[in-house]
């Protein structure tokens, strides 16, 4: 897919910028493991769907354990002129959010111009899986992240609750919460597509 028509073009030069260094040290390695897979979440994902909520950070997981170069900061600058950075978290683990087992394997290559997709394969989780990380925290961002995603009809409640049990089938502990979450998570996408309805 391309990054939504309201991606801001600075923060989409940055994010090219950003993968760009990570694929660098890449090209050498034998063909017959490339392209590494880079599977983009959080708010750079949500920027790309929606155009909403820059982020300063990238979080991102990969199909290989890889050594990331040191220099994953890229300044650039808002279309105000004001002074931004973006950054590669490297504190990122996928394995505390809700996650399905196959949001890799559903996960949307992300086209960007000038860039080989056949070293650094670049994707964002689709937006369903997308939404179904936002449940296991669930702060008010997250709500916020569900709503913009139902608003611009990317989501709807009755797959977001299915894709979200099969989630939690993966997930051991005190789940309650994460039940009590999910129940609120179908809420806000189906109050959204009604207010997007009117």
């Amino acid at each position: 897919m391309r990054p939504s028509n309201a991606t801001r073009p600075e923060y989409l030069a940055a994010f090219t910028e950003l993968v760009q260094r990570i694929a660098a040290p890449l090209r050498g390695l034998p063909s017959r493991i490339l392209p590494i897979k880079m599977y983009v979440a959080g708010g750079a994902a949500m920027h790309f769907y929606t155009g909403e909520r820059v982020s300063n950070d990238v979080d991102a997981v990969f199909s290989k354990r890889i050594a990331l170069p040191s220099d994953l900061e890229v300044a650039y600058r808002d279309p105000d002129g004001a002074a931004r950075l973006l950054y590669f978290d490297r504190q990122y683990n996928d394995t505390l959010a809700l996650m399905h087992e196959d949001a890799q394997d559903d996960s949307v290559p992300l086209t960007l111009k000038h860039f080989d997709a056949s070293v650094l394969d670049v994707r964002l989780l689709s937006a369903l899986d997308l939404a179904v990380s936002k449940i296991g925290r669930f702060s008010s961002q997250d709500r916020g992240d569900i709503t913009a995603l139902a608003r611009h009809g990317l989501i709807k409640s009755a797959a977001l609750r299915r894709r979200s049990l099969q989630a939690m089938e993966n997930h051991v502990g005190n789940l309650d919460t994460i039940k009590g979450s999910i129940d609120l998570a179908c809420r806000i996408v189906e109050d959204a597509g009604q207010r997007s309805a009117r």
